[in-house]
């Protein structure tokens, strides 16, 4: 008679270089929607969607309803595309963190050589908000505090975190900004041809007298705006400035370095 072996137990363990395996099929067609459009210059169909990603239309029906819900994804016409929001979400990302820490004494620096505020800001659901500050060495002048929301039209940090991007991101996030006034909208997309060409804006303020801002792209990997650094010029009577070029031009080197240690 054979005595029975006993049973291994290590044998209902999984293999270490063997790893668990969960299925999550509408999660799976939720992300399969996402990069497919983040991919795709243009909207697509559902039609197209259901063709491109091996899906049938019924199949995906509910899920680019809860997308779009959710603000994820735009539709217009039948045709959808990406919105904005996985790149707004990204900003409570830890590269954020970053970005402000190599930030901030670079701009405090330009700020003692050229002795005007400086802020930088980021692009936040069709406005922007500032994340770092640096203000004037010598307490008088124009700032902004980290928090404020600014608008996009009619700011040259607006100009420029809508103009360093794709045709379909820059014509999504005119399409947040501009709720009605056509012909405001005309002449922001005229202005973002000029901010392309010099590679920043310069402007003379629409809001404030005597208030000239000038502002740099801060730039991915991809070349793309992931904010602008920013100096508002606010004229005195009473001392001799920095000069405009001398500003756009130091701006410019801070703005370089930034993205050299950022990317």
């Amino acid at each position: 008679m054979n005595i029975s072996e006993k049973p291994d137990k290590s044998s209902n363990k999984v293999p270490k270089n063997q790893a668990a395996t969960y299925s999550a099929p509408a999660l799976e067609k939720g992300l399969d929607i996402l990069e497919l459009l983040a991919e795709t210059e243009g909207g697509l169909s559902q039609k197209d969607l259901s063709s491109r990603i091996g899906r049938s239309v019924s199949e995906i029906y509910r899920m680019l309803n809860v997308l779009v819900q959710r603000g994820y994804v735009v539709s217009e016409s039948d045709s959808y595309t990406l919105s904005t929001k996985l790149f707004q979400l990204s900003h409570y990302y830890p590269p954020t963190a970053r970005l402000v820490t190599e930030a901030t004494p670079l701009m405090h620096e330009l700020s003692r050589e050229i002795e005007f505020s400086c802020h930088l800001s980021v692009y936040n659901m069709g406005k922007q908000t500032v994340i770092a500050s640096a203000e004037v060495p010598h307490g008088m002048g124009f700032h902004f505090r980290v928090g404020t929301e600014i608008g996009i039209p009619l700011s040259a940090s607006g100009q420029v975190l809508v103009a360093f991007h794709d045709p379909i991101t820059r014509g999504l996030r005119i399409k947040e900004c501009f709720e009605g006034s056509k012909i405001e909208e005309d002449r922001f997309r005229k202005s973002l041809d000029e901010v392309l060409r010099k590679g920043f804006s310069s402007i003379q303020s629409r809001q404030f007298s005597g208030l000239h801002a000038v502002s740099f792209p801060v730039l991915d990997i991809n070349h793309k705006a992931i904010a602008a650094l920013t100096v508002p010029m606010l004229k005195r009577l009473d001392v001799k400035q920095t000069s405009l070029k001398e500003v756009e031009k130091k701006l410019g080197k801070c703005a370089e370095l930034l993205n050299h240690r950022i990317s």
